[in-house]
């Protein structure tokens, strides 16, 4: 690290621990704590992830900045509370980096990116048992549950497929699909049930991530597409109704589609 890095980052630390000071720090920032933190620290990633798509490297440079103070702000209320600080964390990144990197920082040679990602596996597992974690000889162990569903989902696919349960490609997942939405049909038929409508809507949704995977799509970055684009032509179809002089609310579901089919041609 630079001078520069350095000193910009003892900065950081320096500004934090400021923020939070009980008698002369930020209200906002004294009262919170881990669990409300949290969900901008979620946030912040997302956002990461959004420049990155856009292409926009200048709020990229800002977002990693927000997103570093996420982890510097955690660090600070754990130290506050004895539990570790900021260079506590570093140092287990660093540690474990090169832990996990032994034919980088050490002997191993691995004959391809398969036999890599094996052993990446049997890393992290010897980890968990080091730790005490009570031992979980599935394939499936140590996956968090913290993590948004889809992403577990997409995890827990990988995981299966490393022992063999797997679709040998994509178009048997297409044909698990097409089942799977028939069962919603049937529910809805049935009756639409509450419970059985979660259930089979989550079957439909589990294997769309399958789907994504055998495609070698990012789940997270196709649903963003998908919204970048709606919103975009909803927002021509009030366009559209506002240069005809009435508002979007003020036209009729088939007039709304043909302002849809509008914004649509208007893409191409």
């Amino acid at each position: 690290m630079n001078d520069a890095a350095r000193h910009g980052l003892d900065e950081l630390l320096t500004i934090m621990a400021r923020l939070r000071d009980p008698a002369h720090g930020c209200p906002w920032d004294v009262q919170q704590d881990f669990a409300s933190i949290a969900p901008y620290t979620i946030e912040e990633a997302y956002e990461v992830a959004d420049a990155i798509d856009r292409g926009d490297f200048g709020e990229l440079r800002e977002e990693l900045g927000d997103l570093l103070l996420q982890v510097v702000f955690h660090a600070r209320m754990a130290e506050e509370r004895g539990l570790f600080d900021f260079a506590d964390v570093a140092q287990a990144i660093n540690a474990k980096m090169i832990r996990r990197h032994p034919h980088v920082f050490g002997e191993a040679k691995y004959a391809n990116l398969e036999a890599q990602k094996q052993a990446w596996e049997e890393l992290k597992a010897a980890e968990r048992a080091a730790k005490g974690e009570a031992h979980d000889a599935s394939a499936l162990a140590g996956i968090s549950h913290g993590l948004p569903e889809w992403k577990r989902a997409t995890k827990l696919q990988q995981r299966a497929a490393t022992v063999g349960f797997d679709w040998p490609d994509h178009r048997p997942v297409l044909d698990k699909l097409a089942e799977e939405i028939d069962e919603v049909r049937a529910e809805f038929d049935a009756g639409a049930d509450p419970a059985r409508l979660e259930d089979e809507i989550g079957d439909v949704l589990f294997v769309v991530a399958n789907l994504a995977r055998h495609a070698g799509v990012d789940f997270s970055r196709a649903l963003r597409h998908a919204n970048a684009k709606f919103e975009r032509r909803f927002r021509r179809m009030e366009q559209l109704a506002d240069d005809a002089g009435g508002s979007l609310a003020a036209h009729d579901l088939p007039a709304q589609e043909a302002l849809w089919r509008r914004a649509k041609q208007d893409e191409r």
